[in-house]
């Protein structure tokens, strides 16, 4: 490691990166790095990813996260040779979490320079969401090549795109283009393939500028709601963790008062 304008750490698959935002918090920036395998997923990809994920994560200065690949594309899924030639065998132990990601406590903004297909996809759409290039490509291949989505892909895409799109994408394994993703909702936004970084880090900072528990926080509400629908009680806990929100947060500010 090296100071905090240029400190990186390199692996063979993956790289994490820091940028300051301010003297206090800095963005991360993790990068599938098999540009040659169009960052197909080997086993070293695999087992570093989670990992730099929880490095940038587990740094309290971190505020944000940036996932993107290495041009030419995001993620072609697994890597079919490891696959035929046994690297990658048996079955996988489980994480101890759901999706193609581990959890964090800051956002993952995923910035997705090409195509992103199957498992790629998947890790896509482990983010809290994305934004495209205009080179991006998105595609749901398993049928394709024989395999059954095993991170959450049947799960999180119909939220975003509808369950008809959604099915449609999985049993054709066609691709979608930047601008039909963002039509559908895949994606928050479009921009051109020279600006996507700087464009992730300009939203990747806006967040960091906010309060970083409240995001935290934010983030969690989402989830635990997800599975309620939109019935009396998703707004009952929506309600209550508010309230437990507000009395904490009344609780530090007289213990504050008190302190000075």
């Amino acid at each position: 490691m090296v100071g905090a304008k240029g400190d990186e750490q390199s692996a063979e698959a993956v790289t994490l990166e820091f940028r300051a935002h301010d003297e206090n918090s800095r963005v991360a920036i993790v990068t599938l790095n098999r540009p040659d395998a169009r960052n197909a997923i080997s086993p070293d990809l695999a087992e570093q990813l989670p990992a730099c994920i929880r490095r940038a994560d587990d740094d309290p200065s971190v505020r944000t996260i940036v996932l993107t690949g290495a041009d030419p594309a995001f993620c072609a899924g697994f890597d079919l040779r490891d696959v035929g030639s046994g690297k990658k065998k048996g079955t996988n132990p489980h994480p101890g979490y759901w999706g193609a990601l581990p959890p964090t406590r800051v956002p993952i903004i995923g910035a997705i320079n090409g195509a992103a297909v199957t498992g790629g996809f998947e890790i896509a759409l482990a983010c809290d969401f994305l934004i495209a290039s205009d080179r991006a490509r998105f595609a749901d291949t398993h049928a394709k090549v024989g395999m059954i989505p095993g991170w959450g892909l049947t799960v999180v895409l119909p939220r975003l795109i509808g369950a008809g799109r959604a099915r449609r994408m999985s049993v054709t394994a066609e691709f979608i283009d930047a601008q039909r993703a963002l039509e559908w909702g895949l994606v928050t936004e479009v921009v051109e393939h020279s600006r996507l970084l700087d464009r992730a880090l300009e939203i990747a900072a806006t967040i960091a500028a906010n309060n970083g528990p409240a995001v935290s926080a934010i983030r969690d509400l989402y989830d635990e709601v997800a599975p309620l629908g939109h019935g009396d009680e998703a707004f009952a806990v929506e309600n209550r963790r508010a309230r437990e929100w507000a009395a904490r947060r009344a609780a530090e500010r007289a213990a504050e008062t008190e302190r000075s």
